[in-house]
C-alpha cells in the first residue's frame, strides 16, 4: 500500500495541497482514493470526487470525501456544473486519476483561476482540450511519472496514524484462491486484493525446496 500512496503524496506535492486548499480528484480507483486520504493529512479541504462508480464514491466519502459527482452519462460542461454547485469555491488543486478524456476537460472548466492540474492517470497518448480557457485563467498543467523521494514521507504518513490504508484492503484470498482473487481484481468488485500465504499449509519437501530462495 505504501506505493500508491507514494504516487499519492508526490501527485499532492506537484498541486501544492496544504491546509484549506479545495481539492478534486478526479476518479475514485485506488489511486484517486490514496489521493483523498493524503489531501486530507495535509490538511486539504473540501475534497470533492468524481467517478462513474457510486459504489466507489460511496467508499470515497467513508474515508472523508466532502462531496462526490456521478458522472455518468453526463457532458464535461454538466459534470462541471454540478461540481461548482456543490462545492463552496472552486478548486484550487486538480487531481486526475482516471485517464479518462472528460476528466481533463472537467478539471479545466471547474478549476479556478491559477489552479493546478497534475495530470496523474494514463488515457490516451492525445486529447483535446478547452486550451483558451487554460490560458485564460493561468492554469498550470503538471503531470507526474510515479514519485519522487516521497517513499519516507509515505511511511510517515502510516507509522504517525495520519493516513490508514488498511480500509482500501477490501479484499483477502488464501493462496489456493488466486485465481478467484484476480478475477475479483479484474471485476472492479474490489479495491486492493490481499493474497495471503501461509508456509505451514506447504509441504515439507515444498518448504525445504523453496528455503534457499527465502534466505
Amino acid at each position: 500500500m505504501l506505493e500508491p500512496l507514494a504516487v499519492a503524496v508526490y501527485s499532492c506535492r506537484r498541486a501544492e495541497v496544504g491546509p484549506g486548499t479545495p481539492v478534486l480528484v478526479l476518479g475514485a480507483g485506488p489511486i484517486g482514493l490514496v489521493a483523498i486520504l493524503t489531501a486530507r493529512a495535509m490538511g486539504a479541504g473540501p475534497i470533492c470526487v468524481t467517478d462513474i462508480n457510486e459504489s466507489r464514491l460511496q467508499f470515497a466519502k467513508e474515508l472523508g470525501a466532502h462531496y462526490t459527482v456521478n458522472v455518468l452519462g453526463h457532458s464535461a460542461k454538466e459534470a462541471a456544473d454540478e461540481i461548482l454547485s456543490v462545492m463552496p469555491d472552486p478548486p484550487a488543486a486538480l487531481l486526475e486519476c482516471s485517464g479518462a478524456d472528460s476528466s481533463y476537460q472537467i478539471a479545466i472548466l471547474v478549476g479556478a483561476p491559477r489552479s493546478i492540474l497534475v495530470t496523474v492517470g494514463r488515457g490516451k497518448p492525445e486529447v483535446t482540450l478547452p486550451i483558451n480557457l487554460v490560458t485564460v485563467k493561468e492554469m498550470d498543467i503538471r503531470g507526474i511519472f510515479r514519485y519522487a523521494n516521497c517513499y519516507p514521507v509515505a511511511l510517515s504518513l502510516v507509522a504517525c496514524g495520519r493516513v490508514d490504508v488498511r480500509p482500501l484492503i477490501t479484499h483477502r484470498f488464501m493462496l489456493r484462491q488466486v485465481e478467484d482473487a484476480f478475477h475479483a481484481a479484474k471485476e472492479g468488485v474490489a479495491i486492493k486484493v490481499m493474497i495471503r500465504v501461509q508456509q505451514e499449509n506447504f509441504s515439507k519437501a515444498a518448504q525445504d525446496q523453496a528455503a534457499p530462495a527465502l534466505v
